[in-house]
């Protein structure tokens, strides 16, 4: 059987009533676009805040700390020279570390270094006692005195 334009009607095409489920009605797109684009805002303030509350806890670029150089490497210690950033006139404790050529850690130390008026970088030289000839000395973090 075949089907001549005469017997399909042109436009829209019609489906048996109650067949194929509720028909959508046009303009509906709209809405779910809306909602997406308001759900899609929503996360990206949220994470925002939250990615904001993590730099402030954890990523504070006011105690900043370089090693320039480690010399004076004996059995028995080594000197690290480093400079710090501190807020203008301010002090910080930094943890040093000294470790082996295995990495294992063979000396451990806190120093508190103060700036000068008007200063916010601070350079500093300090002599960390070692258990093992140690293979590196490093500033591992440098915070607010407590």
């Amino acid at each position: 059987m075949t089907e001549t334009h005469a017997t399909i009607s042109p436009g829209a095409p019609v489906f048996p009533a109650g067949r194929y489920g509720r028909r959508r009605a046009p303009g509906g797109g709209r809405r779910r676009t809306l909602l997406a684009a308001l759900v899609l805002l929503v996360l990206v303030v949220g994470l925002s805040l939250i990615s904001l509350r993590l730099y402030r806890q954890y990523g504070d670029p006011v105690y900043d700390a370089q090693v320039i150089t480690y010399t004076d490497i004996t059995d028995n210690q080594v000197v690290v020279d480093f400079r710090v950033r501190v807020p203008e006139g301010g002090s910080a404790v930094c943890v040093l570390r000294a470790r082996d050529r295995a990495g294992v850690e063979v000396g451990r130390d806190e120093v508190t270094v103060t700036a000068g008026p008007g200063e916010r970088h601070v350079s500093a030289r300090h002599r960390l006692n070692t258990s093992a000839r140690p293979f590196i000395g490093e500033v591992l973090r440098c915070r607010a005195p407590s």
